[in-house]
């Protein structure tokens, strides 16, 4: 087990777990707790990362150059020992290069780090994806922070909601066997999504091309959460019926469309770095009182 580094500001602590550079821990300044209880009956992931794919692929295949490479939903970096950079009070770096292994199911070189700052009330997450090879390296990347719901305010469950910036007048995508289906018609009223364990029953919801840069999360009464991903144009929000956390998920990228059957590099949504380039993505949570 590796130790968990922990970072302060007066009014938050992040705790990150090296093994995948996981924010696992996320209290206030009264040490009530931000995030997942992690119940082993619903979800034991907290905050995973991403790499190289967001989603699930057709067959759980990354196709290359016409080789098909064997690849894991969500990809491999969640499940890896990132290295610890730089750790200090309140912000602290991690790292993960390319290795053997992942280059069997993901034939690049790659660096990526992640870092994370807490100034006052807001945890910063950069993300940088740095290609030191010497041809172009396709990738998607995404969030996956789960937070408590209901957060620590004594607001029941149904009374959460999460409030989009801007308008998002379009139908969201449907989620069948892993892969991104047909249209569906949106779940929001005006800008705001009411939370409830039905609105999960058949997967994640998913916005392609989301306007919005921010959302709030929270209740009428106590605290609340602002999301802010200005980097990223798809979102997914996740829980599971009865579970006690829901997922705000900025991604770059999205499962495999179900009649998708080509290459990775023409898949929607995976962006390429330029050998000897960078790919910079970033997310603020903030806590609003």
């Amino acid at each position: 087990m590796t130790d968990w580094i922990t970072l302060t500001s007066p009014a938050l602590t992040a705790r990150i777990n090296p093994l995948g550079a996981e924010l696992s821990s996320l209290t206030d300044a009264a040490g009530r707790e931000l995030m997942t209880d992690a119940d082993p009956a619903f979800w034991t992931g907290r905050a995973p990362l991403l790499f190289p794919i967001v989603g699930r692929l057709a067959g759980d295949e990354l196709r290359i150059d016409g080789q098909a490479y064997p690849m894991k939903q969500h990809g491999f970096a969640r499940r890896m020992l990132f290295a610890v950079v730089e750790a200090a009070d309140a912000s602290a770096t991690f790292r993960l290069v390319d290795t053997e292994e992942t280059r069997a199911a993901y034939p690049f070189a790659f660096r990526l780090d992640v870092t994370y700052r807490l100034t006052g009330a807001t945890l910063a997450i950069d993300v940088t994806i740095a290609n030191p090879g010497d041809v172009p390296l396709p990738a998607s990347f995404g969030f996956h922070p789960a937070f408590a719901w209901p957060l620590p305010s004594g607001a029941a469950k149904e009374a959460y909601r999460i409030v989009f910036a801007a308008d998002e007048p379009a139908p969201i995508r449907a989620i069948e066997g892993g892969l991104l289906a047909g249209e569906r018609a949106s779940p929001l009223d005006d800008r705001t999504l009411p939370l409830s364990d039905a609105l999960f029953a058949d997967d994640a919801l998913v916005w392609t091309g989301v306007r919005s840069q921010s959302v709030r999360y929270g209740a009428d009464t106590g605290p609340s959460l602002e999301i802010a991903f200005p980097d990223t144009p798809d979102l997914g929000i996740w829980s599971k019926p009865g579970a006690r956390f829901v997922c705000v998920e900025p991604w770059h990228g999205h499962a495999d469309p179900v009649a998708f059957a080509g290459e990775f590099r023409d898949k929607p949504g995976v962006f390429e770095v330029a050998p000897g380039g960078e790919k910079r993505l970033g997310m603020r949570v903030t806590l609003h009182p």
